[in-house]
């Protein structure tokens, strides 16, 4: 059994992986990614998203030594990265930076954490993998957007001796994998390899989902089309793109584009989705009818689905809707502190303060990480505040 850490840091904000063989899938369509009324600026490169200062090398330096590269420095390495000063890293779900913005600011996802503890050990002699954790789907709803999350780690190891009068076995001591999701580290999910370049393309989505939801399409184009470049088979970065087209009013290229993004990747049940809102908007109800079922019944005892759902009744004003969706979230697993506050959000905007209060307890009583907690209790007391008003 490898050793495992397990650093306290929430899920990584992506949307959508794919690991299929390169070698069994389709070729792009020519000039797919291009497109007439957009230019892509330039973005960071590979080696920019990885790449340490001067200053964090001389400090990793300093702190180690003896660059022995073994399990012991790793746990080290791992603990400089969380209390890097007197401070400490916060997680915050849309900050996707790169390594050196990362140690620096000391607030970022665990995309970015990830690349940022690959670039310190590589540094160090180590050797890093990462891998993608096929978690069951996840929502987290940004100004409006259901974004799908997804989740990566780091399997960390010392490379092996070269030399001919040493036979080294096998040892699995040697490796370490770094997980900054507690909640899902100790879970038996399958695990894919994936490449350096997988993960800049979802660095680059990341950025792109963010740009799009700010509604900076220029931005959010160069980002999609540099994911698209860095990892053509990445289907998360197309199935992004074809939004962004759609958005356009581009409905011919949109639709290439979730065709592509499906085909090299059958899971990729975002794209699939968003194919059957294409359908219903160009009148092609039968379709997406028919899509929209498929879903349904996949996604039906997934508590994460039930909260999508109801954050869609809550932008409808369809009050009664929303909390049937997050009672049956809760019902399918009660630990979500999500559900308890899509009722208590419900409830507030019908008027009912004291139920507020009620789910809003309930939330932050679920709730796992600090970050959570401390947005629950600012709520609270805002609605104390609202409520010795009255």
């Amino acid at each position: 059994m490898r050793a495992l850490i397990t650093l306290v840091i929430p899920l990584l904000l992506l949307w959508g992986c794919n690991s299929t063989q390169v070698q069994e899938l389709p070729a792009p369509p020519i000039n797919l990614a291009q497109h007439p009324q957009l230019q892509a600026q330039p973005v960071e490169s590979l080696e920019e998203i990885f790449a340490l200062t001067s200053t964090m090398k001389a400090q990793l330096n300093n702190a180690f030594a003896t660059r022995s590269g073994n399990l012991s420095a790793t746990k080290r390495l791992m603990m400089l990265i969380l209390e890097n000063g007197d401070k400490s890293v916060r997680y915050q779900s849309g900050a996707t930076l790169t390594a050196a913005q990362t140690y620096k600011q000391l607030n970022a996802n665990c995309l970015s954490l990830s690349i940022l503890a690959f670039s310190m050990a590589e540094h160090l002699g180590l050797q890093g993998q990462f891998q993608r954790v096929h978690i069951p789907e996840y929502w987290a709803l940004n100004r409006g957007y259901n974004l799908l999350t997804g989740h990566i780690n780091l399997r960390l190891y010392t490379p092996r001796r070269n030399r001919p009068e040493v036979y080294e076995l096998y040892n699995a001591e040697r490796e370490v994998t770094v997980d900054f999701a507690p909640d899902l580290s100790g879970s038996q999910f399958k695990i894919t390899d994936i490449t350096k370049e997988r993960v800049a393309a979802m660095f680059y989505n990341n950025k792109g989902a963010v740009a799009l939801v700010e509604q900076d399409y220029e931005r959010a184009y160069s980002y999609f089309y540099a994911a698209t470049q860095m990892d053509p088979y990445y289907s998360g970065g197309w199935g992004n793109l074809g939004i962004l087209y759609r958005l356009l009013n581009d409905f011919e290229r949109a639709e290439r584009v979730y065709q592509y993004a499906i085909n090299i990747d059958k899971d990729n049940n975002t794209a699939l989705g968003n194919l059957a809102i294409l359908y219903r908007h160009t009148g092609r109800e039968q379709q997406a009818k028919e899509i929209e079922h498929k879903l349904a019944q996949m996604r039906k005892d997934n508590p994460y689905y039930h909260i999508a759902l109801g954050n869609d009744s809550l932008v409808q004003k369809q009050y009664v809707k929303a909390l049937n969706h997050f009672r049956k979230a809760r019902e399918l697993d009660e630990r979500i502190h999500e559900s308890y506050f899509g009722m208590a959000h419900t409830y507030y905007l019908m008027g009912d303060i004291k139920a507020t209060r009620r789910y809003l307890l309930m939330a932050q009583k679920r709730a796992q990480f600090d970050y959570d907690k401390l947005r629950y209790r600012g709520k609270l007391a805002s609605l104390e505040l609202i409520a010795n008003n009255r």
